[in-house]
């Protein structure tokens, strides 16, 4: 019976110890993540205000995040207001006014779905192609290259691509929002007979004009973070393009969370 509590209690100690140093790697990671990303916005902020992120690089990364974007940005717009015009629709066949159809798409789309798909688009279009240059530049060295030339990367290479997506994502929210909102409206007069007469008077009976600022500064705020998570993973890549790999990887899924997240923060700030 001893040898049995012994071997027990043994068991549960390496258990503990596994467990609080688990706990303990994590800690150190989300240490180490936090620090490295608070030096990489000083570094950052300190290029801006000293005039030294290169405006032609800026409108590059502006043209390759915007304009290149700009197809799959009106798709999901565009698809995000049919499902919402389809599903309430359905929902609204009854006792409940159909131009309320209307308040429901105009409400759903801009303060949710427009923001937030935009958001999802751009971190597999832009995000990971970031981490994944930025990765790639670190593990051949490139990056070791622009120090010893003495080059900043973080005004070379991150400054511009967050800069440019402070300004571009918003933009990109608010075509999304208006293909999504036209797409909506005509959802709905194909699917319920609501005419557009109907559809822009629901949509005026519950607008605030809150909503648009709210929309947009959604998109201020992912286009801050999503090149800003990407850039800071690219730069700690390490291990070959294995490494890469893994870097791209974690990347989409920190900037998805961050993005949900954030997300989620919202409302509680902005609408209450």
């Amino acid at each position: 019976m001893p040898k049995r509590l012994e071997s027990f209690v043994t068991k549960i100690s390496a258990l503990l110890a596994t467990s609080l140093r688990q706990v303990s790697n994590v800690a150190k990671l989300v240490a180490q993540h936090a620090g490295q990303m608070g030096l990489l916005v000083w570094g950052i902020a300190v290029a801006v205000v000293r005039g030294r992120v290169p405006l032609r690089d800026v409108v590059a990364q502006m043209y390759w995040m915007g304009v290149r974007s700009l197809p799959i940005v009106v798709v999901t717009g565009v698809l995000s207001g049919v499902v919402t015009s389809q599903q309430g629709g359905y929902q609204f066949t009854g006792s409940v006014p159909l131009y309320v159809l209307g308040s429901v798409v105009t409400s759903s789309v801009i303060l949710e779905l427009g923001p937030v798909m935009t958001a999802v688009v751009l971190i597999g279009r832009v995000g990971a192609r970031i981490t994944a240059e930025f990765g790639t530049m670190q593990v051949s060295e490139q990056i070791d290259a622009l120090y010893s030339l003495g080059r900043d990367p973080v005004q070379v290479l991150a400054a511009p691509r967050v800069v440019a997506g402070v300004i571009v994502v918003p933009l990109l929210v608010a075509i999304a929002n208006v293909s999504g909102l036209f797409a909506g409206m005509l959802a709905a007069q194909s699917t319920v007979g609501l005419g557009p007469e109907s559809f822009f008077y629901g949509a005026r009976l519950y607008w605030h004009n809150w909503d648009l600022f709210y929309s947009l500064m959604k998109g201020v705020t992912f286009g801050f973070v999503i090149p800003l998570i990407a850039s800071h993973m690219g730069f700690r890549a390490r291990g070959g393009a294995e490494g890469v790999g893994r870097a791209t990887t974690a990347s989409v899924m920190f900037m998805t969370l961050t993005v949900l997240f954030l997300d989620a923060t919202f409302p509680p700030l902005l609408l209450n």
